[in-house]
């Protein structure tokens, strides 16, 4: 039992899961004064070789002393972690903080030694690494700004571990040590390299349950029927290429075999690895599986069972049991209640699922966390690729159930360096961890496709994760401005999924039309205004064209620099038969090949013929004209796709116009935002803010208290800081008041009640401006008293006027799950009623803060609708910047708001403005690497 020690309680914050480079996972945790035998035994297995490199000298075993020292610590001065896996130590990590001269000191000394010790048996598997992140972490929460170690040149791997952590570091030599000092603000490189790590991590752990050497399925019938039957005779079928094992207590003695497949009556008795279990036992015998997987070295877990958190509150905490229990031998589970994963890599060809048949291969990805939707998505693809648009097949597949382990984070991790998938789809009923989320999808959607449909579900299941208080509009906004192409079913999944993975990107909106139906082509016209696109007039080649004429209309039109790309339409004419169909799909193929950059779309009308021949003989495989250049895939294609002709890929066609232009709309949109990714923009610097006097300010008001929202002269302060110059608005309690308050301004003046149901109401009337006078004025006080009561039911106010123009909203708020957000709209109905709102994450770069204000649908008021005057945007966008800047430098800026913001020609006036301040959210993507906790 870990109990308290010396000085601190227990820090159980700092116990943590993580994954390692080669996918396994371990705990981390404080080591305690319980943990002395457990110590012992862990030196014992180090290699001398080991010891001298931790010690400098022979070294063969602890001391009472030493083993009193490294187990005895008081959580701020002296600190251990280790990193166990079966709750033995593989490696442990201390430090011990020291004064100027290397002495044992305490605060505010803020420097500290720290030294390492890994078992032989785990060196190389990057536990130090791990450990590093974790103990510098500790060591800033206790107030220590660096660390000192020393080493011995020979030990060139804990060298390495130092110095390729990313942190601004000195090193010196001296009587035959090597000395290293580092500071432990994490640098944008040590965020690099940590996310580098977590990356491959975590694509490896992925990998260990994709491509096992071997599986046992746990829980299998003795007759046919049943989960755990089904999943051992669909991975049989598939032609799993590792070894199979069916395992059931409940098996007689001395049977040795079923069906073929070499039959135990537990994963113990298995001679040899087991890489991956499928569980389909009980619930109840779910932890006696665990354990016997755990103890035979079993790598990942694939759990069927249901009856977890889907259940009830007694679920959500076997659930969670089965996580730590789990977690204790370094494995990671999909599911539980998981319809299963497939592979169908030519090498591996898995389908460890419920899936009755292996799916087709090809280079689409597919995550879903519900089984239902899962099978939805593998039998819409199976039926599409079979005859109605060719064969488009699966690369991976993953259902993750109640998703208590594995996440969608966790496989696009996998899929963003994965060579067998050029496209990722992926069904998400909620999203755990946003702001990991919108970095790897900005990460993967810059080298591949990734289309997302997001359900309006809540949390996962069982997880301890913080819940976004976004809408969900907006965390869709945020996600296309990650470059997520957000569709909302599962036929648009498809669809877009389809066409990303057949044809090239668009370099443009400007879509040809081109078909045999006058009625079908203006369809798609108005499909594609309404899309956004730009469509070129439709070339109707009438009913009587023949398959040389679509060749010849098609070849034109891709050839056209005017042309970005190409919808075909094509009605059957009555007497047309398979010969005429794969005449036409011929036509079309050879004449895509003359411009292979252009894509290319079908839109048919009961041409099943068509549409299978359109396919025939072709690759899944995208266009290199518009991936990555990939040249080395080729021989890793599945045998079972036939490789088209270079330059010439699937034609994908469509049973409506309006989905085959909803999905190239898609295309363009992605197309435009990977252009835009190679240049983000950059944050500007400005001169005049003054950012250690704004970290003054706001330290000195949070003192007051633990969050509060400031006044008017601390809002106006800390804005001006930051160069936002907000108007300021005096109090007018009495006539008297607001004429003063208008002689201190200066006519002309605005008088406005700033009640909380009057204010930004300028429709009722709550509002005058234009005041040029004190009689006017005056005036108009009486005339709010009559209308809305007395001024102090008003809250009435007088401020100067500003140059008219545009009314809009700038406001700022820092999320707890997703992070700082910037939003922008027009003031009034426009973003209230209407929902008409941008939003973009906190740091925005001049790009974004372009992009921005133009992304609102209302965005033409700026720029000269119907003849108005077009106003001051570079003004706005520097505003943007600004107000950015600030909730960026000081994260205790939890929300802003600037309304109104007036944009005139030349120009903008801030009207109102209210900052709220707050301690911070925890940002747990600056810490280390971790697991979700449990």
């Amino acid at each position: 039992m870990q109990t308290s020690s010396d000085r601190h309680e227990y820090p159980a914050h700092w116990e943590a899961d993580v994954v390692l480079r080669d996918g396994g996972t371990a705990r981390v945790r404080p080591i305690t004064v319980d943990d002395a035998d457990r110590l012992v035994s862990f030196y014992e297995q180090v290699s001398d070789e080991s010891k001298y490199y931790r010690f400098f000298a022979p070294y063969p075993r602890l001391s009472a002393k030493d083993v009193h020292r490294f187990t005895h610590h008081d959580f701020v001065d002296r600190v251990g972690l280790a990193a166990t896996v079966g709750g033995e130590f593989i490696a442990t990590v201390r430090y011990d903080r020291i004064s100027a001269d290397g002495r044992p000191a305490s605060a505010p000394a803020d420097e500290a030694e720290v030294a390492f010790l890994v078992q032989d048996a785990h060196q190389g598997r990057g536990v130090a690494s791990a450990l590093l992140e974790h103990i510098a972490a500790v060591a800033r929460e206790r107030g220590i700004r660096r660390f000192a170690a020393e080493v011995l040149p020979a030990n060139n791997k804990m060298i390495k571990v130092f110095t390729d952590a990313g942190y601004t570091q000195k090193r010196s030599f001296e009587d035959g040590v090597v000395r290293l000092e580092f500071d432990l603000e994490p640098t944008d490189r040590s965020l690099a390299v940590q996310r580098a790590r977590e990356q491959r991590a975590e694509a490896r752990s992925v990998r260990r349950l994709l491509v096992p050497g071997s599986v046992a399925v746990v829980g299998v019938g003795r007759t046919p029927g049943g989960v755990g039957r089904s999943v051992l005779d669909n991975i049989r079928d598939a032609g799993f290429t590792g070894g199979l094992y069916a395992v059931n207590k409940a098996f007689p003695e001395g049977q040795k075999e079923l069906d073929g497949v070499p039959a135990h009556r537990s994963v113990r008795d298995i001679e040899g690895p087991v890489d991956l279990a499928v569980v389909a036992v009980p619930v109840e015998h779910v932890p006696q599986v665990v354990t016997e997987c755990g103890e035979h070295g079993v790598q990942g877990l694939v759990v069927v069972t249901a009856g977890y958190a889907e259940s009830g509150p007694e679920g959500r905490e076997r659930q969670r049991e089965l996580v730590r229990h789990a977690r204790t031998y370094g494995m990671r589970i999909i599911g539980p209640n998981a319809f299963g994963v497939i592979n169908t890599a030519a090498d591996v060809r898995l389908n460890a699922s419920l899936a009755p048949e292996m799916p087709r291969p090809g280079r689409i990805g597919l995550f879903a966390q519900s089984g239902a939707i899962g099978i939805a998505l593998l039998s819409r693809l199976h039926r599409r690729g079979g005859g109605v648009t060719g064969v488009t097949g699966v690369s991976t597949f993953v259902s993750s159930g109640n998703r208590a382990d594995v996440s969608g984070n966790d496989v696009l991790q996998y899929w963003y360096d994965d060579p067998d998938t050029d496209v990722a789809l992926m069904y998400l009923e909620s999203i755990g961890n946003p702001r990991k989320f919108t970095r790897l999808a900005r990460r993967t959607a810059a080298a591949k496709p990734l289309v997302v449909v997001q359900g309006a579900g809540s949390g996962p299941q069982g997880h301890a994760v913080r819940a976004t208080r976004l809408p969900h509009a907006t965390v869709s906004a945020l996600l296309r401005q990650a470059g997520v192409i957000r569709v909302e079913t599962i036929t648009e999944l498809v669809d877009t999924g389809l066409l990303l993975a057949r044809q090239p990107l668009p370099g443009g909106p400007r879509v040809a039309i081109v078909g045999n139906s006058e009625s079908l082509g203006l369809l798609t016209y108005d499909a594609c205004l309404s899309e956004g696109l730009r469509p070129l007039p439709p070339l109707d080649l009438t009913t009587a064209a023949t398959a040389t004429d679509f060749h010849r209309a098609l070849s034109e039109a891709l050839a056209d620099e005017a042309c970005d790309a190409v919808v075909v339409t094509a009605i059957p004419a009555v007497g047309e038969g398979p010969a005429e169909d794969a005449a036409l799909a011929e036509a079309l193929r050879s004449a895509a090949e003359t411009v292979p950059g252009k894509p290319v779309l079908v839109v048919h009308v009961e041409l099943g013929g068509l549409a299978a021949a359109l396919s025939a003989a072709t690759s899944t495989a995208p266009r290199a004209v518009s991936r990555r250049e990939d040249s080395q895939r080729s021989e890793e294609r599945p045998p079972s796709a036939v490789q088209a002709p270079e330059g010439v890929g699937l034609i994908p066609a469509y049973p409506a116009a309006e989905r085959a232009v909803r999905a190239l709309a898609e295309a363009v949109k992605y197309a435009q935002w990977r252009r835009e990714a190679v240049d983000p923009g950059r944050v500007p610097e400005y001169e005049d803010i003054d950012e250690k006097g704004a970290a003054g300010l706001i330290g000195g008001l949070l003192a007051r208290g633990q969050g509060l929202t400031l006044g008017v002269d601390e809002t106006c302060e800390l804005l001006g800081m930051y160069g936002v110059d907000v108007h300021r608005a005096l109090p007018a309690p009495t006539p008297d008041a607001a004429a003063e308050a208008a002689r201190t301004l200066g006519y002309p003046v605005a008088l406005k009640a700033t009640a909380p149901h009057l204010r930004h109401r300028a429709d009722l009337g709550g509002v005058r401006l234009d005041l040029a006078d004190e009689e006017q004025l005056r005036r108009a006080y009486a005339e709010l008293g009559e209308l809305f009561g007395r001024p102090e039911e008003l809250r009435p106010v007088v401020q100067r006027m500003a140059p008219r123009g545009v009314d809009t909203v700038v406001r700022a708020v820092i999320d707890p799950a997703a992070g700082a957000v910037l939003s922008f709209g027009l003031a009034g109905a426009a973003s209230q009623l209407l929902g008409d709102t941008a939003h973009r994450l906190i740091p925005v770069t001049d790009r974004e803060a372009g992009s921005l204000i133009r992304s609102i649908r209302t965005a033409p008021l700026l720029f000269g609708w119907r003849g108005s005057t077009p106003v001051d945007t570079p003004a706005l966008e520097e505003l943007l910047l600004r107000v950015s800047r600030l909730v960026d430098d000081h994260p205790e800026v939890v929300a802003v708001t600037l309304e109104p913001v007036v944009v005139a020609a030349h120009g903008l006036s801030v009207l109102g403005a209210s900052v709220r301040l707050a301690p911070p959210p925890v940002r747990d993507d600056l810490g280390p690497r971790t697991l979700p906790v449990y």
